[in-house]
């Protein structure tokens, strides 16, 4: 599902195998222990890198899954909520190094990180709800909302699905920086994951200055119902 390493100070979360890693309860359930991990395992000033192997950082809920039960939906949103909940108050800066296609919730993920880091002679950044029929919830959007700068960009990465390659999402300031190749991608991400850590910023002070930056994503994800189909 995912290994947890530790450089020093830098955490570095990957999502293993060579599949699309679909999120579904066990891949996030996964994840979810590692930031665990991270939590109880952080001293001093550290930082977490997430990363993926493979063609995909991540391609969204597992559909298959979601749909298959209709009890599935709404764990999984759940799940997914409580997942991005962690992100935005993990006591340390994020680093989202995507270096393969990021759709859906895959997107949403990586948005979910204070930086992003991309790959860019592979992979899309791609909102695919409105492509595939699916009703996307207010907290989703809201976080969009707060990642893309500019109402005219939102509008495109929600409504009309547009892909993104690495170069398009910099002019959006999706992400901060593009580069070649997977290995480049990570060099730059464990890069920055080292001098945010030379700040030696206080974690937790870190962590409560984030929740008032997005304090509206954290109230969409804490009050809105799990949505319906």
């Amino acid at each position: 599902m995912c290994t947890l390493e530790k450089l020093g100070n830098l955490f570095i979360l990957t999502i293993t195998g060579d599949d699309d890693h679909r999120l579904n309860p066990s891949l996030i359930d996964s994840i979810k222990s590692a930031l665990d991990r991270v939590t109880a395992e952080a001293t001093g000033s550290s930082a977490l890198v997430t990363t993926a192997q493979g063609k995909f950082f991540s391609n969204g809920v597992d559909l298959a899954w979601a749909l298959s039960d209709p009890s599935h939906y709404p764990l999984i949103e759940s799940k997914l909520k409580s997942l991005i909940f962690e992100l935005f108050n993990l006591p340390m800066p994020t680093i989202a190094a995507v270096t393969g296609h990021a759709s859906g919730a895959g997107f949403i993920l990586a948005m979910s990180h204070d930086y992003v880091v991309m790959r860019k002679d592979r992979g899309f950044l791609y909102m695919s709800e409105i492509d595939i029929g699916l009703k996307i919830p207010n907290w989703l959007v809201t976080l969009v909302k707060n990642k893309v700068k500019s109402p005219v960009d939102w509008r495109d990465v929600v409504m009309r699905g547009a892909k993104l390659t690495a170069d398009m999402a910099i002019k959006q300031g999706i992400i901060d920086s593009a580069h070649h190749g997977a290995a480049e991608t990570m060099k730059e991400a464990i890069k920055l994951g080292e001098e945010v850590m030379e700040r030696k910023w206080d974690g937790k002070v870190y962590a409560h200055n984030r929740r008032l930056v997005f304090s509206d994503v954290l109230v969409a994800l804490t009050n809105e119902t799990v949505s319906k189909l």
